[in-house]
Formats: C-alpha cells, sequence, structure tokens
C-alpha cells in the first residue's frame, strides 16, 4: 500500500511539474513558439513522462489553464481584503491588491489566460474555452462583491455588476498587454490605479469615504 501512494505521488508531482512549467515557459515566450521540448526542459522531465500525463501540448495547454485559474483562486481568497465588511472596500481591495502584484519579470505577473486565448482563440478552440472559463470564474467572483457595492452605494446605476466585472478584466488584460509593449511594470501599475479611480466614481458612499 506505501509503495503504490508513493508511486501515486510520484506521477502527480511529475504532472504539477509539467504545469508549473507549462505556466511559466508560455507566460515567457506564447503559447505557439513552446514546445514540448521546452516544456520538459523547465519541468525537468522526459517526454515519455510528458505524453503519459497529457496526449498533446493542446492538452496540456487546457490543463495549465485550470491549473493557473485554481492557483490565482487560492491566492485571492487569502488576500487580505477578503476579510473586509464593506463590499466596496473589498472591490477597492481587490484593485489594490491587483496593483501589489505587478512587479518583477514580465512573466511573473501576467495572465496565463490571456496570453494563450490571444494566441489560440481561433485556432485551438478548446483553448480558447478554457481561458473563457477561467476568467469567467474569476470575473464572477468580482462581480459578487460589485453587485453588493451596487446595492448599497449605487442602487440606480444603469450598469451591471457583470459588466463591470468584465470591465475590470478587460482592464488588467490590456495593462499586461502594455507592460509587454514597454517592457516593464510601471504602464500596467498605472492603469491599475486608473482603474481604481474609476471604480470609485461609480459609488456614492455617504461621507466620501476612500480607500
Amino acid at each position: 500500500m506505501e509503495i503504490m501512494t508513493a508511486a501515486a505521488t510520484m506521477e502527480r508531482d511529475a504532472r504539477t511539474r509539467l504545469l508549473d512549467a507549462a505556466m511559466q515557459v508560455i507566460r515567457a515566450q506564447g503559447y505557439s513558439a513552446t514546445t514540448v521540448d521546452d516544456i520538459c526542459r523547465a519541468a525537468r522531465l522526459t517526454k515519455g513522462a510528458f505524453f503519459h500525463h497529457f496526449e498533446s501540448k493542446e492538452d496540456l495547454a487546457v490543463a495549465a489553464a485550470a491549473h493557473f485559474s485554481q492557483m490565482a483562486e487560492t491566492l485571492f481568497a487569502a488576500a487580505p481584503y477578503r476579510k473586509l465588511a464593506d463590499p466596496l472596500d473589498r472591490l477597492l481591495g481587490y484593485i489594490d491588491f491587483r496593483g501589489a502584484i505587478i512587479g518583477g519579470p514580465i512573466a511573473q505577473f501576467t495572465c496565463l489566460l490571456g496570453t494563450m486565448v490571444q494566441e489560440a482563440y481561433d485556432t485551438h478552440p478548446a483553448i480558447r474555452r478554457a481561458c473563457a472559463t477561467g476568467i469567467g470564474v474569476h470575473a464572477a467572483g468580482v462581480a459578487r462583491d460589485i453587485a453588493a457595492a451596487k446595492a448599497l452605494y449605487a442602487p440606480d446605476a444603469p450598469w451591471s455588476a457583470e459588466s463591470l466585472a468584465l470591465h475590470t478584466q478587460a482592464v488588467l488584460q490590456g495593462a499586461f498587454v502594455l507592460a509587454k509593449a514597454k517592457h516593464g511594470p510601471e504602464v500596467a501599475r498605472e492603469c491599475v490605479s486608473h482603474l481604481r479611480r474609476y471604480i470609485e466614481s461609480l459609488f456614492h458612499r455617504p461621507g466620501g469615504k476612500k480607500e
């Protein structure tokens, strides 16, 4: 039984190493330019190990999208802003947190989902769907805080929580593209700061409380 458990753990570890390697390599050089050899090299595993777990690079990319999304949701669920009682404070805290984690090498803070879907939206429908699912699930979480804040501070506003949540993701993905174009994080942080000011302007909290 112990031998079987150890073998299963090793298999899970190898799969996770491949997924982690795919996240890093694809974010650094794009989906099309990334080869199975690149991923195996980064994971320090053989191609035999790769094809034991995945049928193709596309199959790995779909799994990597889900893996990235799960890691991101764990990160955001544990962020300090999640403990704030006021939904508008949580929303603004979310934006602040997004800005705070922009830094270091570009491949470390940009989004795997946005990187892949820009290349593969037409040629690899399975990847497009996986990326759309990940972005949609994250946006839905943001929308819950927006909806609660809207009910308190902008009940008559003509926009929907869902549309504003998607707007936050559009700004963030665009900020990552600009960071790549400018080859640095500063422009992305500025975009997030503008997003925060825009969101503040949509709500009318008594006393004009600001973060």
